[in-house]
């Protein structure tokens, strides 16, 4: 989602910077443009650093018993936790 939105952004400020030959008082158009491709390149690399994250996995292996029959058996659970950047 966020490689595509600082596309879309790089897009219209390339547009607003170099196609549009339109004077307005109230605004810079190459200014907006500049902007918004600066915002889309942002975008774009937390992207890729978003994409790239480590994540931290693990494994626990328990013996348990069951009550009823005295039976032992393993019970494993995983576990994932995203590291926040």
């Amino acid at each position: 989602m966020s490689l595509g939105a600082g596309i879309f952004l790089f897009v219209i400020g390339a547009i607003l910077r170099f196609a549009l030959n339109v004077r307005t008082t109230w605004i810079d158009l190459a200014l907006v443009g500049n902007i918004l491709m600066g915002a889309g390149v942002v975008v774009v690399i937390l992207g890729i650093v978003l994409l790239m994250r480590k994540r931290r996995s693990s494994v626990t292996t328990r013996v348990d018993a069951d009550p009823a029959t005295g039976q032992a058996y393993n019970r494993t659970e995983r576990s994932t936790d995203d590291l926040d950047v």
